[in-house]
């Protein structure tokens, strides 16, 4: 019985019939013998709770965690129990990682996910959690709204309603569906008019200065990175014809970051870069490319993150049988001459030719976002992103 193995066959048994003393008592005797089983310390902080004494629950829970980052109902206690405490923003980031991990396995999702028992717990942590990244989002946009006016920010405040499921979104196409942010008011369309962006004749006028220096890159493998971070995420979202699929490029801004060399490496696109509304968004954008599909390569039906953004593509190599499809509408890329596309609609591209296909890729803001409204969105998002982070870490 030293090891505690049967004693916690034995206190699970007890669980099951509802003798949770007994249960308690047997799990109690496998801690002084195993002082790091989580189950234990898990159920005996539990019990802590129920009885009130908080302290000894955050210490127990607390460890339980820390030994096993990934049980989400041992976090989930922990956070009831820093609430108790009054430690509201402590609880707040426990509930958040709680909600996080237990949903991103499909639990807690809804009622027929929760357990009965954790339904008001599950709840409590919805509420504290949203309550607190609404006085985080408040926080952020306060200031923009004091210097710029409530009404420059009217359409900012619908969005952020949108995102904390406060109000429902009316979309004009119900084909865009951002998978992180909508902002409402903009205009849908899957190819928007071209002459609405009063940048394109002069990017396409340095098409093969870009070119040339596209072409001075690619024998090197130097600052080319792949797409997607991991192979199963390229499992996830490429195919291949008769070799195995490939995205990869040369960035001159991944998640916001300028990539100094390629830039210094291609002054001309840089420069080009320069005099576009990229749309710089700490942490998260723009994402700037020399985007390199190699032979037979076909990029998945997806979607992008928020409409409040466009993509924009210079083809540079474009052999044949390469096209790009959003919202069932084909289009054929044509050297030189840029395409801008939202890609919150559904969208696909393949490169069905034995070469390399080339596109620089851009991300823009919407050119129905004010000035105001691109600094507020932004701040908003960087915010949210923060927040994320702060869960994560918990």
């Amino acid at each position: 019985m030293s090891t505690g193995t049967p004693l916690m066959e034995s206190a699970r048994e007890l669980l099951r019939q509802g003798r949770v003393p007994e249960a308690e008592r047997l799990y109690a005797e496998v801690l002084e013998s195993m002082p790091q089983n989580v189950e234990a310390m898990s159920a005996l902080g539990v019990a802590s709770l129920r009885d009130g004494h908080v302290e000894r629950a955050i210490t127990l829970l607390g460890e339980a965690v820390r030994l096993a980052p990934d049980q989400a109902g041992a976090r989930l206690h922990l956070a009831a129990a820093l609430e108790r405490a009054g430690q509201l923003h402590s609880a707040a980031l426990q509930y958040g990682r709680a909600l996080h991990d237990a949903q991103s396995r499909g639990l807690w999702v809804n009622a027929s996910t929760t357990p009965v028992a954790l339904r008001p717990m599950v709840q409590r942590a919805v509420h504290l959690v949203r309550s607190r990244q609404r006085e985080a989002l408040e926080r952020t946009l306060e200031p923009l709204r004091a210097r710029f006016g409530r009404s420059a920010l009217a359409r900012v405040d619908r969005c952020a309603r949108i995102y904390m499921r406060e109000e429902t979104s009316v979309r004009p196409d119900p084909r865009q569906q951002p998978t992180f942010l909508y902002f409402p008011g903009l205009e849908a369309t899957p190819y928007p008019d071209l002459s609405r962006f009063d940048w394109i004749e002069a990017l396409e006028a340095e098409t093969e200065a870009i070119r040339t220096e596209l072409m001075r890159l690619l024998p090197s493998p130097t600052g080319r990175e792949r797409v997607f971070d991991s192979e199963d995420a390229e499992r996830l979202h490429l195919r291949g014809s008769d070799v195995a699929p490939s995205w990869n490029g040369y960035y001159f801004y991944r998640h916001g970051v300028r990539r100094e060399d390629n830039c210094a490496a291609c002054p001309v696109t840089a420069r080009a870069l320069d005099q576009l509304p990229l749309t710089h968004v700490r942490e998260h954008g723009p994402e700037v490319l020399f985007s390199v599909f190699t032979a037979g390569t076909h990029l998945l039906p997806h979607r992008g993150v928020t409409n409040t953004r466009l993509v924009g593509h210079l083809p540079l190599i474009v052999p044949g049988d390469c096209a790009l499809r959003v919202a069932g509408e084909l289009h054929v890329w044509r050297t030189g001459k840029v395409i801008v596309f939202d890609d919150t609609y559904e969208h696909e591209a393949w490169n069905r030719s034995p070469h390399l296909r080339v596109v620089l890729i851009f991300d823009i803001w919407h050119p129905g976002l004010t000035e105001v409204e691109r600094l507020a969105v932004a701040e908003l998002v960087g915010a949210i992103g923060d927040f994320r982070k702060s869960l994560e870490s918990a």
